[in-house]
């Protein structure tokens, strides 16, 4: 549980270290930590699969069919933003906090050949299980690059569509995420996202009694948080949709917004320079 000493470096390093050592659990490159958690509250990486509100078990059958058995176990968001992306041939998309690569490599499926998917995670075994997974699954319209949600290391209103699972309550600094993501798509993109969120009356101590920082529940915005957050980033036509409760009067969501077909383009963000930040394009 969160307590008041708690820095956002405290938290962001055991969110870090938890995905690692799920990561480290589907490879068995090392010795599991048995008290890591993600998404879902105080569960270890080989219970998710068998919990209905979080990982693999969320998408059907034939939609991860053909995908590396390791892409599936190391699944542990709360949701399936492949139902609410309606992703089209030829988009550009990213996913924040891609994991072992399961969402991205559902993307580059529906992109094809001529569109590209791109996983950003902050930890080097998930993006190294991730790459594996893409070779493994033969995808070649992928990139998975390393770096915070924060401070997506892409440019400006180059990315149609952005998705996430489960990973946006994670972050100590929503709105910036929420800015970011705003930032990176170009006008008239979208975000297709899957989270945890809660009723508006829990309060945030009341989150934290549900559930551990890094087991995506104390950290979670309400649905009005929400809704105000995304607004204030610039996004129109939000919806937040709960599909399923997590753990009482906090549910899996749906977020849906879009950035405004007129929007502006955006100056880089404070202290980037966003000639270093173009990733896999090259150049701005």
């Amino acid at each position: 549980m969160t307590t008041p000493t708690t820095t956002s470096d405290d938290l962001r390093e055991q969110v870090r270290a938890g995905y690692a050592a799920a990561a480290i659990a589907v490879t068995g490159t090392g010795a599991q930590n048995p008290s890591a958690s993600c998404c879902g509250p105080e569960a270890t990486a080989d219970s998710m699969a068998l919990d209905g509100s979080f990982g693999a078990g969320l998408y059907g059958a034939q939609e991860v069919e053909g995908l590396p058995a390791e892409a599936l176990a190391a699944s542990l968001g709360c949701g399936n933003p492949m139902a609410v992306a309606s992703l089209q041939e030829g988009d550009r998309v990213l996913d924040l906090g891609s994991g072992g690569g399961i969402d991205v490599l559902l993307s580059a499926r529906r992109v094809g050949p001529t569109g590209r998917a791109y996983g950003l995670d902050m930890t080097e075994e998930m993006l190294a299980l991730a790459r594996a997974n893409a070779a493994k699954a033969g995808a070649t319209n992928v990139d998975f690059l390393k770096g915070q949600i924060e401070a997506i290391p892409l440019p400006a209103s180059s990315i149609n569509v952005v998705i996430s699972n489960c990973v946006v309550n994670l972050s100590t600094d929503k709105s910036a995420v929420l800015a970011e993501m705003f930032r990176v798509l170009v006008p008239g993109g979208r975000i297709g996202i899957s989270d945890v969120v809660a009723e508006d009356h829990i309060t945030p101590a009341e989150r934290a009694e549900r559930g551990s920082y890094v087991g995506c529940i104390a950290g979670a915005l309400s649905r009005a948080e929400y809704l105000d957050g995304l607004a204030a980033a610039g996004f129109t036509g939000a919806e937040v949709e709960f599909t399923h409760e997590a753990v009482p009067g906090m549910h899996g969501a749906i977020i849906r917004a879009t950035k405004p077909a007129d929007a502006p383009q955006l100056l880089p963000v404070a202290g980037q320079d966003e000639s270093q930040a173009c990733g896999p394009f090259g150049c701005c």
